[in-house]
């Protein structure tokens, strides 16, 4: 077995562990945790790529930052969803995530549905948490996502397990029909990391 694969097929519970271990490694991470936390933010997740390439790049021994376009942040406010509104946080947290090595993508999900069938085509749900977006992800692989919680811990939300990331395949989810999307993130994410396996949209 290769090496970058020594979580593949472990237990979920170490696989979270593995997962929460690396994040704590990386001071950029901790440091948009912590963040998010000071902004207040209501239900705030950081998400995606900033937590799944960062484990790809720990275990195959790549500089952290490798690939990593931004992070994303979310949270979810349903009371205001008005764009002004979401601006107005994204003004603040430019502030605070001033300073960082890499961009800070943020955004309400409870506005997702509003703008996401004319900006792809594909019609949304409307959301009623932060973690729910992870249910459409256009990759299972993607769906996971990160918190420091009050007590200090960090807690992991990944809707359809760590194995796909632990065993470097780019898998699917047939959710919406987001294939457009899944290949071109899969084309994208080998070209980085050529260790990964792309598993292609099925055929309908």
């Amino acid at each position: 077995m290769h090496d970058h694969l020594r979580y593949a097929d472990a237990s979920p519970d170490r696989q979270r562990a593995a997962l929460v271990e690396i994040v704590r490694a990386q001071p950029h991470l901790m440091a948009i945790l912590e963040g998010m936390n000071a902004l207040g933010l209501p239900d705030p997740l950081l998400a995606s790529g900033a937590v799944y390439n960062t484990v790809w790049n720990t275990l195959t021994n790549r500089p952290a930052l490798t690939g990593i376009k931004d992070a994303d942040v979310v949270y979810f406010d349903a009371a205001d969803r008005s764009y002004e509104a979401e601006d107005a946080v994204i003004r603040r947290a430019a502030a605070q995530f001033a300073g960082l090595p890499l961009p800070v993508e943020l955004r309400n999900q409870a506005r997702v549905h509003l703008w996401f069938p004319e900006k792809f085509g594909v019609a949304y749900p409307e959301l009623k948490n932060s973690a729910e977006m992870m249910l459409y992800f256009a990759s299972r692989t993607h769906a996971v996502a990160v918190r420091l919680e009050p007590d200090g811990e960090i807690s992991v939300h990944a809707p359809f397990g760590l194995d796909d990331i632990f065993g470097f395949r780019v898998t699917p989810n047939l959710a919406i029909d987001n294939s457009a999307t899944h290949a071109k993130k899969a084309a994208r994410a080998a070209s980085v990391w050529p260790e990964l396996t792309i598993v292609p949209w099925p055929d309908r």
